[in-house]
């Protein structure tokens, strides 16, 4: 009898339907945030958040820097759970992620901006949750109940759910087109998983490997990361492409591996040459992304924001395969439960 696949790979597969489900029914909240939003012209954005949902704030980092020209930064939380700092958050955007919406710390530091007078959204999937009832404006994620320990789809939804509000303030109707597609692109990455399976192959006795990336895909990259630590036992680092040469290059002396992500944006030519000269250097480089000539290509959403989505979904099958190829259950990583709290 054939054991079924693990919940990590069955639940990056609801994907396309996750982000289906979120568009339709975010609908009005998106229209209500974006008209508050246009209204008080806030200057600068932090984000807040842990683990894959931090990871998450780095491609949004990206989007809002890009598309809304609002600076972002990444607040600390201990900054005030542990240092006791009350910040000056007037006037800011202030925006929360998180799967459960649980953890103390990033429940707090959401209660502390919206006192101080920040503007605060709450990127959430458990729409009870504290940091949900902390927040003013609520986006949820509409995973339905996440099991796997290791986080997919609330991932995928963590980068798609603002994208509605950008493409309403910037008036981008490439953007709301490529996000109506969406589902069925990611319905086309879902067929990939036979060649994730054989790429994922060739990394089975790996106990390093680097993930390089540039730009909106690097939040990927970190991600990518994160995963190979915990569903495969593998000592994985993310590094941008235009850094990797300042000094962890060094490391390729050792025969580390590396995975890159490529994208079809701004950042394509610069990635590409990076990645050529590593090559050229005699790395041991595979590349997963839209680009032409990718080892894994997935395919193009037609816009820079939502390329970086079936990326991130093909590295999933990726490494949930690599997982079984080591003979390792991804649901069960040594060590960790679903939902960290923290402070």
């Amino acid at each position: 009898m054939t054991s079924p696949d693990p919940l990590m790979l069955q639940e990056a597969r609801e994907a396309p339907q996750v982000v289906r489900r979120q568009l339709r029914e975010n609908a009005e909240t998106v229209r209500a945030l974006a008209a508050a939003l246009r209204r008080r012209r806030l200057p600068y954005a932090v984000t807040v958040a842990r683990g894959s949902s931090d990871h998450a704030c780095t491609v949004l980092k990206y989007a809002l820097e890009t598309q809304l020209a609002l600076p972002v930064a990444s607040l600390g939380p201990s900054v005030h759970t542990l240092y006791g700092a009350q910040l000056d958050l007037r006037g800011a955007l202030v925006i929360a992620v998180s799967q459960s919406g649980a953890s103390p710390d990033v429940v707090e530091n959401v209660r502390m901006a919206r006192t101080g007078g920040a503007t605060t959204i709450a990127l959430v999937n458990v729409e009870g949750s504290d940091l949900a009832r902390e927040a003013e404006f609520v986006l949820p994620l509409r995973c339905g109940e996440e099991k796997a320990v290791a986080a997919t789809k609330s991932y995928l939804a963590s980068l798609t759910a603002l994208l509605p509000v950008i493409a309403e303030l910037t008036g981008d109707a490439a953007l709301t087109r490529a996000l109506e597609a969406l589902p069925d692109t990611l319905e086309q990455t879902l067929a990939l998983e036979d060649r994730a399976r054989d790429l994922a192959e060739r990394y089975r006795f790996a106990d390093n490997l680097l993930l390089l990336a540039r730009g909106l895909h690097f939040g990927v990259a970190q991600e990518a990361a994160l995963k190979l630590k915990e569903t495969c036992g593998i000592h994985a680092e993310a590094y941008s492409a235009a850094e990797f040469s300042h000094g962890p290059k060094r490391l390729l002396a050792e025969g580390v591996p590396l995975l890159g992500f490529t994208s079809a944006d701004a950042a394509a030519q610069a990635t590409a040459r990076a990645y050529a000269d590593l090559l050229a250097s005699g790395a041991d480089l595979r590349t997963i992304g839209p680009a032409v000539g990718s080892t894994l290509t997935t395919p193009l959403t037609k816009h820079a924001l939502t390329d970086p989505v079936p990326s991130a979904l093909a590295f999933y099958l990726f490494a949930g395969q690599l997982a079984l190829h080591r003979g390792l259950d991804p649901d069960a990583p040594p060590l960790l439960s679903k939902v960290t709290k923290t402070r």
